[in-house]
């Protein structure tokens, strides 16, 4: 499994599921045009895109590129790159009849069409022989009391506020957005200062 560095946004969840059993990163989905009216989550998109880059990886369709437009407009300066898949007709295994244009999407590619079309948006593949990063991990995120205790649920919602996140993030959402905007020591460290203040 290769590590990409940047942010990867799809548009669902099937999306996301394939598109992870093959890259380790972190994966954003738009919930199709749910991202439109989603002020926190384009907040959040940008905040990822100044500190990872963001690569967009929608449909082929009319709908994925109507999705991928608009996320660059809404997106402004920030550092973009688009991942396209080819036209395959066909349909998806868990749906019963294809898409109204007739074309695969993202979750019906086989890992190879994925990483060519990672490889072609200019991807940067973390692949070198040093371990990688520490991650920050949910047993972190018990010890800061973020999760799995009575108040977890208001300190997660007080931690996204300070960071300026999307407040709906749950305990999965923000460890992946944590381990995307700061390393492990960082975490530590904020959540030191974080649970002292409070």
């Amino acid at each position: 499994m290769k590590r990409v560095r940047e942010v990867i946004v799809v548009e669902g969840r099937y999306d996301k599921n394939t598109v992870a059993q093959v890259i380790d990163g972190i994966i954003i989905e738009t919930s199709g045009f749910g991202i439109f009216s989603d002020k926190e989550k384009v907040a959040l998109l940008r905040k990822l895109a100044e500190k990872r880059g963001i690569i967009i990886f929608t449909d082929s369709d009319k709908a994925g590129f109507f999705i991928r437009g608009r996320l660059r407009g809404m997106l402004g300066k920030a550092e973009i790159r688009h991942a396209y898949i080819p036209d395959i007709g066909g349909r998806e295994r868990r749906k019963s009849s294809p898409s109204k244009e007739g074309k695969l999407g993202v979750e019906g590619m086989g890992p190879d069409v994925i990483i060519m079309a990672l490889e072609r948006a200019g991807a940067t593949f973390e692949t070198t022989s040093a371990p990688p990063p520490r991650r920050i991990t949910k047993s972190d995120m018990f010890s800061a009391g973020l999760s799995g205790q009575e108040d977890s649920a208001q300190k997660r919602r007080n931690l996204t506020k300070h960071l300026e996140l999307p407040e709906r993030l749950s305990a999965n959402g923000l460890l992946d957005v944590l381990n995307a905007l700061y390393t492990r020591e960082e975490f530590l460290e904020l959540a030191l200062t974080f649970s002292q203040a409070g």
